[in-house]
């Protein structure tokens, strides 16, 4: 009887690749393949990618070199490539790297294993899609054929696609439009990851907020959806990414503060502070509308953390924008936040203005000072939490020792604290007392475990 192949995944970019990586493994299971312990002993290695800046394509090219070797190595070897930069590059791929067996996009994820086995006979396959396949299309519950290596926590995608078109951004011409999943499909789905343990849901689309707008026509059904999910016995904790702020309404800001399981954390992307740059990048508002919606959120929902995202150096910026932006950003004081700078995405509007593009000690002088009026905000909002007990949901091991465990708040705040006598099991909750705060986490003393966790043990694969 011959050995099952084996499989590695790497994945690149979002939370929503990362959902796919996890779906990929469910169906290459389903196909008779196993996890490998490392990219060298796998018979196949699937990269599910991203391409929202350039360095993911740099990224993702780089890495394919390293599989060249070992694919040299060993000849048998099958290398996939799939996601938003397969979706964007296409017959691309094997022109840049020709040692790669198959190419999918992001329509159709189940057709893999297929194009695998194809592949073996018939050489290279490229499939790309530009619109979903029935054969990959999200059944009903695509989270519980997906396999998730933290077995207490759940991705649960609630749309596909996005309708905005934001002059910065590529994922409407790789994710296509907007697709909302029927209602009753994710609370069906929702039960049933409770049923296995999960007690952390995030449900993931491009712009959630307006989830459910192309089933009614009319109003999203983000709201009802936080609401009915947040009744399921089981669920503690609700997140969700990303919405958008033009679409943030009064009734999903009543939701999250009278749905107990809903978690008082919001991202909610700026992206510039000046509104000549809100205006050039399409974003649909301007600062000040920014601002009311911020504490409009903030005056509803009792102690929430709002992260955000900020693009420096987008095309034409001047330096008065960009000390717009500064004073936007230090007027929001927010928790935490994810800079970036501009990247030309092929096909956006921003990437035809090369002759506004900002230049590059402009772009690393004015991002280091978005960094330090960002910082100086993140430690005052820790040093706020000093002397208080927190809830926390136990993840595991800190990454600097073994001694002392990590875990989040429901504001999302990442803790570090020393367990108790006989430690703690991963997906435990306990209540932490915090005694020091840095820029991007807590410190903190064991008080009192709530319960231990509800699930099987950790799934170790190979999905990163």
């Amino acid at each position: 009887m011959s050995k099952p192949k084996t499989f590695a995944i790497r994945t690149f970019g979002c939370q929503m690749n990362e959902h796919d990586s996890e779906r990929l493994a469910g169906f290459l299971l389903a196909d008779g393949l196993v996890a490998a312990r490392r990219d060298e002993d796998a018979d196949v290695v699937v990269v599910n990618t991203c391409t929202i800046r350039e360095n993911a394509d740099l990224k993702l090219y780089s890495f394919l070199g390293q599989l060249k070797g070992l694919k040299e190595e060993n000849p048998s070897m099958q290398i996939a490539v799939g996601g938003c930069l397969a979706q964007k590059d296409r017959d691309d791929v094997l022109r840049k790297a020709n040692w790669v067996d198959v190419v999918f996009g992001t329509h159709n994820l189940a057709s893999a294993p297929r194009l695998l086995r194809k592949a073996e006979t018939d050489g290279p396959q490229i499939e790309i899609l530009d619109a979903p396949d029935p054969e990959s299309a999200i059944d009903a519950v695509p989270a519980l054929n997906a396999v998730r290596e933290i077995p207490w926590a759940a991705w649960m995608t609630i749309q596909t696609g996005c309708d905005n078109s934001c002059a910065f951004c590529i994922v409407p011409s790789v994710r296509g439009g907007e697709i909302s999943r029927p209602l009753d499909d994710l609370v069906v789905e929702a039960q049933r990851l409770a049923e296995q343990g999960v007690t952390e849901i995030t449900l993931l689309g491009q712009n959630v907020n307006s989830y459910g707008r192309d089933i009614t026509k009319r109003s999203p059904l983000f709201s009802e959806l936080l609401r009915r999910v947040g009744t399921i016995e089981g669920i503690e904790r609700i997140r969700y990414t990303s919405p958008h702020p033009k679409d943030l309404r009064p009734d999903t800001i009543d939701a999250m503060a009278h749905t107990p399981a809903v978690c008082n954390q919001l991202h909610l992307p700026l992206q510039s502070g000046s509104n000549d740059i809100l205006r050039a990048m399409r974003r649909g508002y301007t600062a000040e509308r920014y601002l009311e919606k911020l504490a409009a959120a903030r005056a509803g929902i009792d102690d929430l953390a709002v992260t955000t995202d900020i693009i420096v150096g987008f095309p034409g910026e001047t330096e008065t924008q960009f000390e717009e932006t500064l004073a936007v950003v230090a007027e929001a004081n927010f928790d935490n936040a994810y800079t970036f700078i501009f990247s030309p995405r092929p096909g956006t509007r921003a990437a035809a203005l090369v002759d506004q593009f900002v230049a590059d000690d402009v772009i690393k002088d004015r991002f280091a000072r978005l960094v330090a009026v960002l910082d100086r905000s993140f430690l005052k909002k820790h040093e706020e939490r000093v002397g208080r007990t927190e809830e926390v949901l136990v993840e595991g091991p800190s990454r600097k020792s073994a001694d002392v465990l990590s875990g989040r708040t429901r504001q999302g705040k990442l803790v570090h604290f020393t367990p108790p006598d006989g430690g703690l099991r991963d997906g435990s909750l306990v209540t932490v007392s915090m005694y020091h705060a840095g820029r991007h986490h807590l410190m903190g003393t064991h008080v009192a475990t709530l319960r231990g966790p509800k699930h099987r043990v950790r799934i170790p694969l190979l999905i990163s």
